[in-house]
């Protein structure tokens, strides 16, 4: 392959934009996934919001309806017992009974006080008798540390409230709801804008659904009560529904009542600081960080988030979602997706790392084989042609001519014979028979071949048999010779310049193996040529030319022949001295 880099130049084209458009799709998945696990908590959220909002309605609607179901008349500390429905204003004669109020001896704990504003605008309380009601009221009913307490409470909540206000105000609805839901902002993206929206949505039907149940309510309780009492009075009685409002930091329940052609203002002074507690407390276990603000709700006011039955917006705070932090399954088919692309991507480099390379070392193998056979045949060629013009007159150098002209033709058919051979490996067609076979057996079989190779080469070939020759392996004899030819070859090509020009061939017994080593004195193998000494077409033609003859396939060879018999074939890293093979066969 001539230019390679232009494979790898391409490679990486296709791989920068398959990484662009994975990086690309991902960013959009995330954007979306973050988008829809926003939504996701904030419709949680308002879900808790909106479930946190009835639970504290319902928890407060009861003492507004028990303050709505109360009788005028009970904001008297006493009243008379035959007039209880009727001349309730008029002078108290001499003789009367008089009954007292429940309010005067009540005690609870969300209420500070019970007061009324009388016509001329004066406040009372029935907590707080004067005159000889009070004494009547210490004498049997409560205590005068009591009334001086409530006393102090009246005075307290005279400084809070608008007498000419409260009196003069006429009777609305307790909130104002906006006709049109608040516009959602627009920093979100339009998925988390229109989540936004159908939550704001759903917040104003709750709250209007919560405010027209309260004021349903609050209404039937007053016309039930005005109705009894307008069934025994003589004149007309009217009640308003109590409405709760905010003046200077106190929270008020208020109702107006008309009695005998006059208005009255009156309501009670409600505990906040133990209702806000006790609120919270009902959906600690929603909105565990919520607080409860004050506030007054107009037309151009944010109607979310609002109790129907008090003036007070509910601030949330951190909210934990349920949902899980771990990985989304988006995420998950990402990574996985990524994994895959990666893989892939790595799979490919390393399939065209081994294309090209393995191009480059058969294209070098092809030129080591050129060269190693252009060698023999211009031999052939020179002298035969010398041989046929009767150029050589004498018989000895006849027979060394031949004798030249055989072991070249012996050279070019090993040659020929370990390319077939690799070649029927590589296609998978090389099938030899294994049998049970001695060490000694097959060492005497090859001994006299690879003899005769040392020889050729003036080198000895010394066989050292040990009581291993009676041990029996499982291995294919042919394949063996070839084998140990090969490496007997090889050690004829490059210990030949040795001084110790032996080639040792050994047995030995390891634990479930059998051991043939080859081994000589030449100069040895470098680490350098040792990583890439069974790769196969690993001489090329300037190696070829300028190294040992061979095109650098005999070891690959051989270690495919011996891993086929489920042997192997290794360099003795450990040999004191030259290149020593170990061939492995197993044991039968």
């Amino acid at each position: 392959m001539n230019r390679p880099w232009k494979i790898w130049v391409s490679f990486a084209a296709c791989l920068a934009v398959v990484l662009c458009a994975m990086g690309w799709m991902s960013w959009q998945a995330l954007e979306l996934e973050d988008a829809r696990t926003l939504a996701r908590r904030q419709a949680e959220q308002e879900e808790r919001v909106r479930l946190a909002l009835w639970r504290m309605d319902s928890a407060i609607s009861p003492l507004i309806a028990r303050e709505n179901a109360r009788p005028y008349f009970t904001y008297s500390a006493f009243y008379p017992a035959g007039r209880s429905y009727n001349r309730m204003f008029v002078e108290i004669q001499k003789g009367e009974v008089l009954l007292p109020s429940p309010l005067l001896t009540a005690s609870q704990e969300d209420i500070l006080l019970h007061f009324q504003i009388e016509p001329d605008g004066q406040l009372t309380s029935p907590k707080v008798p004067t005159g000889n009601k009070r004494d009547l009221a210490e004498a049997g009913y409560t205590t005068h540390q009591k009334i001086n307490d409530a006393h102090a409470l009246l005075g307290r909540l005279a400084e809070h409230i608008d007498k000419p206000a409260l009196l003069g105000a006429k009777a609305t609805e307790r909130i104002v709801v906006a006709a049109q839901p608040p516009v959602p902002s627009a920093q979100t993206d339009g998925g988390s804008a229109l989540s936004q929206s159908l939550q704001y949505k759903l917040n104003t039907i709750e709250l209007l659904a919560r405010r027209q149940s309260q004021q349903r309510a609050d209404r039937q309780i007053a016309q039930t009560e005005a109705t009894n009492v307008a069934q025994i009075l003589a004149t007309e009685v009217s009640y308003e529904a109590m409405r709760p409002v905010w003046t200077k930091g106190a929270l008020l329940l208020v109702r107006k009542v008309k009695a005998e052609g006059n208005s009255y203002v009156q309501g009670c002074w409600l505990n906040w600081d133990r209702i806000r507690t006790s609120l919270l407390a009902e959906v600690g276990n929603l909105l565990p960080d919520a607080e409860l603000q004050p506030t007054t709700v107009t037309c151009s006011d944010k109607t979310d988030r609002l109790l129907a039955s008090l003036p007070v917006r509910l601030l949330p705070g951190e909210v934990a979602s349920s949902t899980g932090n771990g990985f989304s399954p988006i995420v998950l088919s990402l990574i996985v997706a990524w994994v895959c692309v990666l893989t892939a991507a790595g799979a490919v480099a390393m399939l065209l790392l081994g294309a090209v390379s393995l191009s480059e070392r058969r294209g070098a193998f092809v030129s080591a084989v050129t060269h190693e056979l252009r060698t023999p045949l211009t031999t052939f060629r020179m002298y035969t042609e010398m041989l046929e013009g009767d150029m050589v007159a004498e018989e000895s150098r006849k027979k060394e001519y031949l004798g030249t002209l055989r072991t070249e033709a012996e050279r070019l058919g090993h040659l020929v014979e370990n390319v077939l051979a690799y070649a029927r490996l590589e296609k998978g067609r090389a099938r030899g028979r294994i049998e049970q076979v001695t060490l000694g057996e097959m060492i005497g079989r090859v001994a006299p071949l690879l003899g005769g190779r040392a020889g050729q080469a003036g080198m000895e070939l010394v066989v050292e048999n040990g009581e291993e020759t009676d041990t029996v392996v499982l291995a294919d004899a042919s394949a063996v010779e070839q084998i140990l030819f090969n490496l007997v070859d090889n050690a004829c090509k490059y210990a030949v310049g040795a001084d110790d020009r032996r080639i040792h061939l050994k047995t030995r017994k390891a634990t479930d193996a059998a051991e043939l080593c080859v081994c000589d004195h030449g100069p040895g193998i470098s680490d350098g040529d040792a990583r890439k000494l069974f790769r196969p077409f690993s001489k090329s033609a300037h190696e070829a030319a300028n190294s040992a003859p061979g095109v650098g396939l005999g070891l690959a060879l051989s270690r495919r022949l011996a891993r086929q018999m489920h042997g192997d074939l290794t360099l003795d890293g450990n040999a004191p001295a030259g290149a020593c093979f170990v061939l492995t066969l197993p044991l039968a």
